[in-house]
């Protein structure tokens, strides 16, 4: 598992909050960095992923343990 450039810790918030939160700070970061949102909520796994794709953002990876989602930013 590669280093992202950045890791948003969004443990014990409920969604929307890491999505939201995700997409407040994903425009401040160049294109091609990769954030890692620490996401303990079970909603997060569907939430990032959806997301990404409505966004025409990368989605990389899920992590089971701690819960971790990679995203990359594309534009």
């Amino acid at each position: 598992m590669s280093e992202p450039d950045e890791v948003l810790d969004c443990r014990g918030q409920r969604c929307p909050l890491p999505v939201i939160n995700l997409a407040r700070r994903l425009p401040e970061l160049p294109v091609g960095a990769v954030v890692r949102v620490l996401a303990d909520d079970p909603a997060a796994a569907v939430d990032i992923p959806a997301w990404c794709r409505m966004r025409d953002q990368e989605f990389l990876a899920a992590h089971p343990a701690p819960p971790a989602y990679d995203v990359r930013r594309t534009h």
